[in-house]
């Protein structure tokens, strides 16, 4: 998986993509002229064709990063690969539009509404009739109930990964007949669309046994246009194969194979055959972009024929070694050398020529980016500092230079409960203010980091005192800060500091740079505090600089190159860690700027790049981190799906802090009541406006920023109808297939 993402599957419902992927009752209605929410920033690219037009029959070779270790998508290993298998096999009763929005499934669900809210909860289903499990039991209450006692939470036998939702039903009951599901709740729910998507059969729901093992390597019975037929990890292929009791649109496609292959070779599958479907970085839709341009534009010069034929570039390289005084042996290892390097350059142009059969499909995933900053210790557990990196940084010119060199819409994430189209989007970075260099260090100023102030390890200034910093810092191979700026992302591991150890003003900076935008012109402390939602914590105190919560006699903020920043006779240096992976080029790239946006206010950034395997694990979840990169995928319910997220961590009974998934660490107690009110909200634009007074409040905190909308790049082969680029759409399995051929 690309670490742009280094995207977490997080055991939240947001699982449908990076694990996939996505308010709330009793019916989805669509914009109103007051909704913020607007359209996706990108709409999907998936080729679509009408189901006449698509061939009967074929198989569909989809890219997976590996075989999934369980095909329950309830339980903590679950992945990406997972929930394809559960979307193509097992049945969803909402399941989401282009926009990100919940939907009803018709294909098993004919109704479902809130029938009761007083004295109790109650929403009835009425289910498809000819919903059939591939044994030929019908879907019903047994099915509902079992998935509810398995996930409730009550028996600790299931080893389960998650039980929101499912944690506040009463009851589960037959209704007026076998088609009718009764479900009562014990507290109001109002994302009670999020349950039983996917449903399992009561044979893997029944037993813990049957829960924690049966439904790991195998899936017997089914209910979706496709059926598990083998799960080969010798292979690396998972086969769907047609669901003969499916009762909808039959599946276009005779089998869907889902193949695991890493991203780094994703290339070479493709022109080798082996796939017709995947998700690719930037440098391989590159690849297949050239290769269609070059086809189209008929580059290339014809190869040569007749008597100079004969004299290969082998041959003439020996004959001209030898001519010239080299001996023999020298020769031929130079001639083997050029033969090898002949034969990769003819490899790659096989490739090439083979690309030519591929379209790059381009959309916007349904997950962002975002700098997360850990507040737990160090200079970040002051608010005011987190919210000068805040201020520090230019999210618009982050999100172009990601987006906007592929083509795709370049606009900062608004929110960190949703995206551009979903019901709970609205832009809430107003609660925290936009790019201003001059706020961000009043802010630095008022939380005592001094600029020039006396540094305890090393007085010097300048580039002696950036040599000493860099001896006494930095690990032996780490790259300084003019390495930094001219750093591709794909060197080595390692650390390197970034800021005070040059005093060139920001005008003499790499030209790469983009300038950064004009300030907010809301200077004093009006305007921060307009820009600013305080909790209480932070008092405006008068007298200061202009600009600044700074107390009378307080140094004025000054330009970061005036000397380092320091508090109590230490520097202000956070470490930046990020992954060192071949697919996280990007992600580099875009923390480089950051730190040199950073360095522009006088924060000092250490860069450590750590290997991707140990970079949630060792770093990110441990909280050794000050400044990280990673993603998170949207949730169509974000009242539950991302509550864990940014719920304020609490100690736990073994003294450690349980901070559930909420890596930064910083919460508050408003953000955790504001989303219990809007998941107990039955009236949907209250629990909307619920969600979004949250996420205001968690841009005030400043413990993540969102960044931009990760890019979503598939390679698919020419002919292939309704697969692509999904954006926030639940694939439709039954549709996918071959155009048919025209005479």
């Amino acid at each position: 998986m690309s670490n742009d993402g280094v995207g977490l599957r997080a055991v939240t419902r947001s699982v449908a993509f990076l694990t996939a992927g996505v308010l709330a009752v009793p019916a989805l209605a669509g914009c109103s002229e007051q909704d913020e929410a607007g359209k996706p920033a990108a709409g999907q690219d998936i080729a679509s064709a009408k189901r006449d037009k698509v061939a009967d029959g074929g198989t569909l070779h989809w890219a997976v990063d590996s075989v999934p270790e369980t095909l329950n998508t309830f339980q903590a290993d679950a992945d990406a690969a997972t929930s394809r298998v559960a979307g193509a096999v097992l049945p969803s009763l909402y399941r989401l539009d282009a926009s990100g929005r919940a939907q009803r499934n018709p294909d098993y669900l004919e109704a479902a509404k809130v029938v009761e809210r007083e004295p109790r909860q109650v929403v009835l289903y009425k289910l498809n009739q000819q919903a059939v499990w591939s044994d030929g039991r019908e879907i019903g209450a047994a099915d509902f109930s079992a998935q509810w006692r398995a996930l409730s939470g009550k028996d600790s036998a299931y080893w389960t990964a998650r039980n929101a939702g499912y944690d506040r039903i009463e009851k589960i009951e037959r209704g007026a007949n076998d088609l009718e599901v009764r479900v009562t709740f014990k507290k109001p729910y109002a994302d009670w669309q999020s349950l039983f998507s996917p449903l399992y059969p009561k044979d893997v729901m029944g037993t813990p046994d049957t829960f924690n093992d049966s439904a790991r390597r195998r899936l017997k019975v089914t209910a979706g246009p496709f059926a598990v037929d083998t799960v080969d990890r010798g292979s690396g292929d998972v086969t769907l194969k047609r669901n003969p009791r499916w009762w909808g649109r039959p599946a276009k496609l005779s089998e869907l194979v889902l193949r695991a292959v890493p991203r780094e070779k994703r290339a070479a599958a493709l022109a080798a055959g082996r796939l017709d479907l995947a998700e690719i970085d930037a440098s391989e839709a590159h690849r297949i972009t050239s290769a269609d341009r070059e086809a189209k534009g008929g580059k290339g010069a014809p190869l040569t024929h007749g008597p100079a034929a004969a004299l290969t570039p082998g041959r003439a390289l020996r004959s001209w070694a030898v001519a010239h005084g080299s001996d023999e042996e020298a020769a031929d290892k130079e001639t083997t050398a050029r033969k090898k390097r002949a034969k990769a350059v003819a490899k790659y142009a096989g490739q090439q020529s083979a690309l030519r059969g591929f379209v790059v499909r381009k959309s916007l995933e349904p997950a962002f980016t975002q700098l997360a900053l850990n507040g737990s210790q160090g200079p970040l557990a002051d608010e005011r500092v987190r919210r000068a990196v805040a201020r520090a940084l230019d999210r618009e010119e982050l999100a172009k230079a990601v987006l906007e060199p592929l083509g795709l819409p370049a606009e900062p994430v608004g929110s960190h409960l949703a995206l551009a189209g979903q019901h709970a989007y609205a832009d809430g970075s107003g609660a925290l203010g936009d790019q201003d260099t001059r706020e961000a260090q009043a802010l630095l100023s008022d939380a005592g980091w001094v600029a020039g102030g006396s540094v305890k390890e090393g007085k010097k200034s300048g580039k002696a005192g950036a040599k000493e910093a860099k001896a006494s810092r930095s690990p032996k191979g780490s790259k300084s800060s003019k390495d930094a700026d001219d750093a591709d992302g794909s060197g080595d591991d390692g650390t390197y500091i970034v800021g005070g150890s040059d005093d060139k003003p920001a005008d003499d900076e790499s030209p790469t740079v983009l300038a950064p935008r004009k300030r907010d012109g809301a200077g004093g402390a009006a305007g921060i505090e307009r820009h600013l939602a305080q909790d209480g914590k932070q008092q405006l105190k008068p007298g200061g600089a202009p600009g600044a919560y700074a107390p009378r006699g307080t140094r004025a903020p000054g330009p970061a190159a005036g000397g380092t920043l320091a508090k109590n006779g230490k520097p202000l240096t956070l470490r930046f860690v990020l992954p060192s992976g071949p697919g996280s080029q990007s992600l580099r790239a875009v923390g480089d700027r950051i730190a040199r946006m950073l360095d522009r206010v006088g924060i000092r950034t250490e860069i450590s790049k750590v290997a991707d395997d140990s970079y949630f694990k060792d770093h990110i979840a441990s909280g050794q981190y000050d400044l990280a990169l990673y993603s998170w995928p949207a949730s169509a319910f974000p009242a539950t799906d991302a509550r864990p997220i940014y719920a304020k961590p609490v100690p736990a009974a073994d003294g450690s802090l349980n901070v559930e998934q909420n890596f930064t660490r910083v919460g508050t107690d408003q953000v955790d009541q504001l989303f219990d009110q809007a998941v107990a909200e039955l009236d949907a634009d209250e629990s909307r406006s619920l969600v979004r007074k949250a996420d205001a409040r968690i841009w005030a905190a400043a413990g993540s920023i969102p960044l931009y909308q990760r890019p979503q790049l598939t390679a698919s082969r020419n002919g292939l109808a309704n697969a692509g680029a999904f954006g926030f759409q639940t694939p439709v399995y039954e549709d996918m297939g071959y155009l048919k051929k025209t005479r």
